[in-house]
């Protein structure tokens, strides 16, 4: 039996590209979702063919009452946490700050902020020397963006992960004493599906995770990307070692992932 690790938004993309590469080594994986039934299950699929026990839970990180449950399903199909990776994530459309609804920004915050606190709290509990357990890892995903601010696209995501750098370093500093590791991770553009085009034809159109197939397009060569699908990617092991060892508490490597 491996180590056990929760990715959330693992059906797809970087989430996805994690799940695979720790069940690679030797992790057992509960992947986290909220709507992609079919992805989840390919992911698991993968995960299993490699040797790990894994399933997939369906919840909405910015739900408290749905965050309580997947874990609690973790606890009973899959066993004692070892790891958290808090990889769920959205993006609304493009737009200036003049432009947003209050709902857009709630939305963006609830998904990128409060769903990184309820899954770490839930991690905490089960991992934390102070609560019986045997300690553990936690990596938060942020984003080059929490640094550049994504001005005139993002900017509520800009903020959402300028939260989680901040609640890294102080949550690292908070439970490191109970045996528990947090760090962050900052990747730069990576081409996934929260940029793919929605429809094969057609203008571009807004995609469900958010974002707009072109922008890599318009943002043109300078930009970091994966030449291949996500989990071809040579730098997951960043975030998978992040679970599994270094860096040290606290640290949010920038690091661009595809490069």
């Amino acid at each position: 039996m491996g180590k056990l690790v929760v990715v959330t938004g693992g059906s797809r993309g970087i989430g996805a590209s994690t799940a695979t590469l720790l069940a690679s080594r030797g992790w057992d994986e509960a992947v986290g979702y909220q709507r992609d039934d079919e992805s989840a299950l390919s992911v698991v699929t993968e995960c299993m063919a490699m040797g790990s026990r894994a399933a997939a839970f369906k919840a909405d990180v910015a739900s408290n009452d749905d965050v309580v449950r997947l874990f609690a399903a973790v606890d009973e199909d899959l066993g004692p946490l070892d790891a958290m990776v808090n990889c769920a994530g959205i993006v609304a459309e493009k737009a200036r700050v003049d432009e947003y609804s209050s709902e857009r920004i709630e939305r963006v915050f609830a998904v990128n902020v409060v769903g990184s606190f309820l899954c770490a709290g839930e991690a905490v509990r089960r991992m934390s020397t102070r609560h019986g357990g045997h300690g553990g890892s936690i990596v938060n995903v942020s984003s080059a963006a929490s640094r550049l601010g994504s001005p005139g696209e993002y900017v509520d995501y800009a903020a959402s992960k300028g939260a989680i750098d901040t609640m890294t370093v102080g949550l690292a500093r908070e439970v490191a004493a109970e045996g528990i590791r947090v760090n962050a991770v900052r990747p730069g553009l990576v081409d996934t599906t929260i940029h793919a085009r929605l429809y094969t034809d057609g203008p571009p159109r807004r995609t469900p995770g958010g974002g707009h197939r072109h922008r890599l397009a318009v943002l043109g060569r300078g930009v970091l990307r994966d030449r291949g699908p996500p989990r071809r990617q040579r730098r997951p092991v960043t975030i998978s070692g992040a679970a599994g060892r270094r860096p040290s508490a606290g640290d949010s490597p920038p690091v661009a992932l595809g490069r």
